[in-house]
């Protein structure tokens, strides 16, 4: 890439960011299909006809520049638009062969299927075993309390936290470090068996220690879910994903295989947006 420095003839030229190679491993099938979609706010028009695949076993990474319907997006996946009044959402987003905005579809029952995690850690203010079973109280998936227990352990273990808090469970999670926060967040997510995780710039609080944790449990949660991530960072993206989706303005630009995206983009746009000329 070149630019030219303000105020002067002298033309600098900056290497594009090499890229990581993302984890390898099987993709699964394909699981969610977006279709045409749409998202209106009022008469303000967010998203244009996204149209996208995302697979199962696999982390799909969502990139883009700020305010360019990445999030948005994401939330379409699991109707959490349907909570903002003056949204409207338009097309298919289809899990498994259902369209999720059927109307005769639960969104409390679809948001059972597709957990997600924002990018400020939310733990409830209850203890750290009340945080993973709030979730599975609510759907009445345990039959006794040392099946519940069971849960906890289990869900606390996947996240990578167990071994930090087993002899304080009764303590508030409110009191545990950021990082620890978040994976509290995902054992709360995964305790309720989703088929989806949603993530909306997870480590963007974090420090680079936290944010390695995190990154290193995305990569272990892959093989049991489907994982769609909303990140800012270009490293990460590659660090974690599998497929990347470039999206400018609303619209996706282009979408495959992280590797290809990072090192051959198709598009323009997203070869300036990787190398860092906009963004």
């Amino acid at each position: 890439m070149r630019i030219l420095r303000q105020g002067s003839d002298m033309e600098t030229t900056i290497a594009p960011p090499a890229p990581v190679a993302a984890p390898s491993g099987p993709v699964g099938a394909t699981k969610i299909q977006a279709r045409n979609v749409n998202v209106f706010y009022d008469n303000k028009q967010a998203l244009f006809g996204v149209n996208l695949d995302m697979a199962d076993n696999a982390v799909t990474s969502l990139i883009g520049p700020s305010g360019c319907g990445k999030s948005t997006f994401l939330r379409c996946i699991n109707r959490m638009n349907d909570t903002i009044p003056s949204a409207r959402v338009e097309g298919e987003i289809i899990i498994d062969g259902e369209n999720v905005n059927d109307k005769r579809i639960d969104p409390v029952l679809l948001r059972a299927r597709v957990g997600m995690v924002f990018q400020k850690p939310n733990p409830f203010p209850k203890t750290i075993f009340e945080n993973v079973a709030y979730g599975v109280r609510i759907h009445g998936l345990a039959n006794s309390k040392s099946e519940l227990e069971g849960i906890v352990e289990r869900a606390l273990k996947r996240a990578g936290l167990w071994a930090e808090v087993a002899d304080r469970l009764h303590q508030s999670g409110t009191g545990l470090s950021g990082g620890q926060q978040q994976r509290l967040v995902i054992a709360r997510a995964i305790a309720i068996e989703p088929e989806v995780i949603l993530m909306d710039e997870p480590c963007s609080a974090l420090d680079p220690i936290a944010t390695a944790r995190i990154e290193d449990l995305i990569d272990e949660l892959r093989a049991q879910f489907c994982i769609v991530i909303v990140t800012h960072s270009m490293a990460q993206a590659a660090r974690v994903s599998q497929r990347t989706a470039f999206f400018h303005l609303g619209r996706l630009v282009e979408d495959g295989p992280t590797e290809e995206i990072f090192t051959n983009p198709r598009d323009s746009r997203t070869h300036d947006y990787i190398t860092g000329r906009f963004g």
